[in-house]
């Protein structure tokens, strides 16, 4: 959002929090967030306010993903116990895959796993992608284990709770990519957040 240099501080400050606003989903307490910037604003610099924003934004991050931890948690454990798949892959995997529900994919398709197949949202907002459309989030998540459920590995690694296996076969049998980036990133993030002990 570009900003006049003949702007006020106090317009420049609006459209600040505007932008704030716009950027995350999930986030502090809008009011405790504005409080904390009018504090500043009186007194700070244009560095310092920046800096305040990249917190706000690290902190809206990790809120995110830890909310789509604590909402998604069960249908994980849900489907683990169904199809043997450990609840701490399915969960990094759609975390890393979907930004934690906040990708373009998880918002107008449903899809938390980049699976990748039919859609109509070139019909419906003429938007082209290669992604597939989900009527419902565990639509995604049922459509995930059943993919993995038949791949080669998945007879051997069933039932088995070692995430780093798990990891490894998906990543060597072509799930992402960008093989050796993915399986940093999903061990980053069963670490982080201690999905190992789930399911």
């Amino acid at each position: 959002m570009p900003v006049s240099p003949n702007a006020t501080p106090s317009s420049r400050f609006s459209i600040f929090v505007a932008m704030k606003a716009q950027l995350f989903l999930v986030r502090l307490p809008l009011l405790m967030v504005i409080k904390t910037l009018l504090k500043f604003k009186q007194h700070a610099t244009k560095a310092t306010l920046a800096l305040l924003f990249l917190c706000l934004c690290g902190l809206s991050s990790l809120q995110a993903q830890t909310a789509y931890v604590n909402t998604y948690k069960p249908v994980a454990d849900s489907l683990s116990g169904v199809y043997g798949i450990p609840s701490s892959i399915i969960l990094a995997i759609a975390i890393v895959e979907s930004g934690a529900g906040t990708s373009r994919n998880s918002k107008l398709l449903n899809n938390h796993f980049g699976i990748v197949g039919k859609n109509n949202l070139l019909k419906t907002k003429g938007i082209k992608t290669r992604y597939k459309q989900y009527s419902s989030v565990l639509g995604s998540y049922v459509d995930f284990c059943k993919l993995l459920s038949r791949r080669k590995y998945y007879a051997r690694l069933k039932g088995n709770n070692d995430y780093k296996l798990w990891i490894d076969a998906i990543s060597k049998a072509g799930y992402s990519e960008a093989p050796v980036e993915w399986r940093k990133r999903i061990t980053s993030t069963i670490q982080k957040y201690k999905l190992a002990g789930s399911k």
